[in-house]
């Protein structure tokens, strides 16, 4: 129930009408008994800085923010979290009774959470990780590798140049390469993160042999529709250990839902099953 007092949060993007963090969260509201709702915020054109700006008091508590506004919401924040900055974008905006737009980045911790559920055995600091893609997503998980103890992290993308200004902006243990070398960095790679949208429903599969892989190495994709790609499916022809964009999802919304409402994420509700669920029905 709606009530005066009811707080609201969100999540804003173009498009956003596909996202699965309003079943998320408001599975969690209700599992809680929080008088809050979590709505989608569909923005077209230019005007993300303007609905911003509109929100500062905390009319809204806060949002996340998906593509194609990251980098605006990192720009627009009086205040920002040291992952966000050395992600140079943000998925989190807080809205202070002050004024303030606060900003962070839950990503990279979305990341390493699927990484602790679905390959409890990896450990970040035990050798070089490969990161395929130069984008936001890329550079947001180079820079929580780094953070969770990661000796080395290869950058491998089609254009190198925007390889080479991750490895600029996040320092000497970021190296990069172009996608026709990529057996380079996965032959000793204790994990491989496909962090483009190659994976996407009509997107072409992304052309890159994991043959060179360990045999030990965890292959993850950041996609989650469809959740079954071709880059998983060809890992785990190999024997490899799969993670999954969906529970990259779950992962960074923790720690959101926790900055909006005060408290964490009720324990016992499965919203992995529900956006299945979710996933499901889009197909019928």
């Amino acid at each position: 129930m709606i009530t005066g007092r009811t707080v609201v949060a969100g999540v804003a993007g173009r498009p956003v009408g596909h996202s699965l963090s309003p079943i998320l969260h408001n599975a969690w509201l209700a599992a809680a008994g929080i008088d809050a709702v979590y709505v989608a915020f569909p923005l077209e054109g230019d005007g993300f800085e303007a609905f911003a700006h509109a929100l500062r008091g905390g009319v809204v508590r806060g949002l996340n923010v998906t593509l194609p506004f990251k980098a605006r919401a990192l720009a627009v924040a009086d205040q920002a979290s040291d992952l966000a900055r050395r992600s140079g974008a943000a998925n989190v905006l807080t809205f202070e009774p002050d004024g303030r737009i606060l900003a962070h980045n839950t990503d990279g911790i979305g990341l390493l959470r699927a990484f602790q559920r679905q390959a409890p055995a990896w450990d970040a600091a035990a050798g070089s990780v490969a990161v395929l893609g130069a984008g936001g997503a890329a550079r947001g998980a180079v820079a929580a590798l780094l953070g969770a103890g990661t000796p080395r992290v290869w950058v491998v993308n089609r254009t190198l140049a925007r390889a080479e200004a991750i490895a600029q902006a996040l320092g000497p243990q970021v190296q990069a390469l172009p996608l026709g070398r990529a057996g380079e960095a996965l032959a000793d790679a204790t994990a491989v993160i496909n962090a483009t949208s190659a994976g996407l429903a009509g997107q072409g599969g992304l052309p890159v042999s994991l043959d060179a892989t360990p045999a030990g190495c965890v292959i993850m994709d950041m996609v989650y529709q469809p959740l079954d790609t071709a880059f998983l499916r060809q890992a785990r022809a190999l024997g490899r250990s799969t993670v999954d964009g969906l529970e990259m999802l779950i992962g960074q919304a923790v720690p959101a839902y926790e900055a909006f409402f005060g408290a964490p994420p009720p324990a016992g509700v499965d919203v992995r099953a529900l956006a299945l669920a979710a996933l499901a029905g889009d197909r019928g």
